[in-house]
């Protein structure tokens, strides 16, 4: 009696959007090769304080950042990967196939002005994410110095609707004006980076209040932070 193996191999899929809702039809990119791992990376960002005693003040928590994914992609020309004898079933060549993921997940698209949006699943990984970088290293060579072999150390930054991702993280518009009271340890800069995402705008705060000097700031003092067309 000949036992048949119903067991099928899920493969890591990119699925490649055109809208960030990622309702239409997708792309679908499978690696050829599961990876051995991946890893995610969440990070908190505080401000330092500043001033005399400062090492005794605690850190002032300014936002969290969009989670990271990180995986490595191997695409290979060899063969080593079809099964039979006649060689590889896909006949592109290894730059080939490097070039239509880059143009599929890292390239500007013409219509959105702007790289494409990613789904990738495998098991219960399931994760929106956009392409951060990627850095693509050829290892293997034929007599004509063609590529072989390709790895993609790749770094997917989670993207999350943009109502949602406020929702999540209790912010407000930085198309808005806000008002700030002014409390123990805050700055100028660090007040800008919680509401815009960057202190870089703090001489237009300090500016569009009338500061003589930003550096200075009381306890109960009201600012108000502008819309800032970015």
């Amino acid at each position: 009696m000949e036992l048949v193996n119903h067991y099928k191999l899920e493969k890591l899929t990119l699925e490649v959007y055109d809208n960030q809702r990622r309702e239409k039809k997708p792309e679908i990119l499978k690696v050829m090769f599961n990876p051995e791992s991946y890893s995610f990376t969440y990070e908190n960002k505080f401000g330092r304080p500043q001033g005399l005693d400062s090492s005794k003040k605690s850190n002032k928590y300014i936002q969290s950042k969009p989670a990271n994914l990180a995986l490595k992609i191997i695409i290979d020309g060899t063969g080593v990967s079809e099964l039979g004898t006649n060689g590889p079933i896909d006949k592109k060549d290894v730059y080939t196939k490097v070039q239509d993921f880059l143009k599929a997940t890292a390239n500007m698209d013409g219509n959105l002005h702007e790289p494409k949006f990613i789904k990738i699943i495998w098991g219960k990984l399931n994760f929106d994410c956009r392409l951060e970088n990627v850095t693509v290293t050829y290892t293997l060579f034929d007599h004509s110095g063609n590529p072989l072999r390709a790895e993609l150390d790749t770094s997917f930054i989670a993207d999350t609707e943009k109502l949602k991702g406020q929702k999540q993280a209790q912010l407000t518009s930085p198309d808005l004006t806000h008002k700030r009271i002014v409390k123990e340890n805050d700055t100028l800069p660090l007040l800008c980076e919680s509401i815009y995402g960057t202190p870089d705008y703090y001489l237009k705060v300090a500016k569009a209040n009338k500061l003589v000097n930003f550096r200075v700031l009381y306890p109960g003092q009201e600012l108000f932070f502008p819309p800032i067309n970015k």
